[in-house]
């Protein structure tokens, strides 16, 4: 929740026993274990923060404890925002953010540290990373594979990297920064392609919208998956997208051609999954020998050709499992695969999970929601 404050905005209180205000989000963060099931979140604030990687699982965390609210249950999570001195921060688009409290302030460690990203994130603030050291190691320390207890969104990774906390560990930022939080923390193992990963206690996410994927993945670990699809559905948001699906798709992930023949190629490509995509059809759109346009196609987009290919095939593939009724044999020859084996391969191989699986995550039967719920689903939700 939010509201208006001096032309600034002030973020992250929840309703707690009927009373609002960041003040008792803070003092009841202490007793969270002690609620029969509250969870404390704190978001981190600073300078510079992306205010999308704030907001965004603010509301997710906010829409859950109005799930809760309409089952005549306490918020699932006590939200609190918190920022060195208390002081108020600007966000990378100019938004000013006012946040509950100092982060001294805090009492006790919380059940979730949120860290968001943003250029303040890579600026790794001395004192913040400080901060974070001393109350997220411990957090880091449980392997016992319970809840997740301290989560980055995107180039937030910086920040944990820079206090020690991610060596040894698998984690994901933005694709744009992967190379750099890499070569910058050899220790760490840095997956370029997931939209989130969980290792232990730590959960990272990739760039911006990702960090909404990662919350409903938390919401629905908490809660369960009605929960979660509630969620999803006031967001007008697919449910969850897969951990391990590609953050990008092929064209972005691919440069876009200089000359004008191998970017109507690519288009091509795009627009017409199922057709003879082989070097020697697509060099004869191009006016080049086979030989002349692997080549360009390589050195103007940074793939193969082939590569290139199987990414805009699979892209197709999951838009038609998501968007579409149809089954896999049909979705399978619509894309160009040939067989649904060759699909599931390729999506086994891609995603980690198979066709039939995919479209389950994203197309979930109305079973246990019953009737209401087939009625108040969107139809075209809005993809991110």
């Amino acid at each position: 929740m939010a509201w208006a404050l001096a032309g600034r905005i002030r973020v992250g209180w929840c309703p707690i026993n009927g009373r609002k205000g960041g003040v008792l989000v803070i003092a009841a963060m202490g007793r969270a274990r002690e609620t029969g099931g509250m969870r404390s979140l704190l978001v981190v604030l600073f300078d510079g923060v992306q205010s999308l990687d704030v907001t965004g699982p603010l509301e997710v965390f906010s829409a859950a404890n109005r799930w809760c609210d309409g089952r005549g249950g306490a918020p699932a999570y006590a939200i609190a925002t918190a920022s060195l001195g208390g002081r108020a921060v600007r966000t990378s688009s100019g938004l000013g953010l006012v946040p509950d409290a100092d982060l001294a302030a805090v009492p006790g460690p919380p059940d979730l540290i949120l860290v968001p990203g943003g250029a303040g994130a890579r600026r790794r603030d001395p004192d913040l990373v400080g901060w974070l050291r001393e109350h997220a190691s411990a957090a880091l320390a449980d392997e016992t594979g319970g809840a997740v207890r301290v989560a980055s969104v995107c180039t937030g990774a910086f920040l944990l990297a820079e206090a020690g906390l991610l060596g040894g560990r698998k984690v994901t930022t933005h694709w744009e920064r992967c190379a750099q939080l890499a070569d910058e923390y050899p220790d760490v193992t840095v997956d370029p392609d997931p939209i989130f990963i969980k290792d232990g206690s730590l959960a990272t996410s990739a760039g911006v919208t990702a960090g909404i994927d990662l919350a409903l993945a938390l919401v629905e670990d908490d809660l369960g998956r009605d929960a979660a699809l509630f969620v999803a559905r006031a967001l007008v948001v697919f449910l969850r997208r897969p951990g391990s699906q590609s953050q990008f798709s092929a064209q972005l992930s691919a440069q876009l051609a200089d000359r004008q023949p191998l970017r109507e190629v690519q288009q091509w490509i795009a627009d017409h999954p199922a057709a003879d995509l082989s070097v020697e059809a697509l060099a004869e759109r191009a006016s080049l020998s086979p030989r002349q346009f692997a080549r360009a196609f390589a050195a103007e987009t940074g793939m193969p050709p082939g590569r290139y290919v199987d990414r805009a095939r699979l892209e197709a593939a999951r838009r038609h499992l998501e968007d579409t009724a149809e089954g896999v044999e049909e979705a399978a020859r619509a894309c160009g695969f040939g067989t649904p084996e060759a699909m599931r391969r390729s999506f086994v191989k891609a995603l980690g999970v198979s066709p039939a699986e995919y479209r389950r995550r994203f197309r979930p039967t109305p079973g246990r929601a019953g009737a209401v719920e087939r009625r108040l689903a969107p139809t075209s939700p809005t993809k991110r």
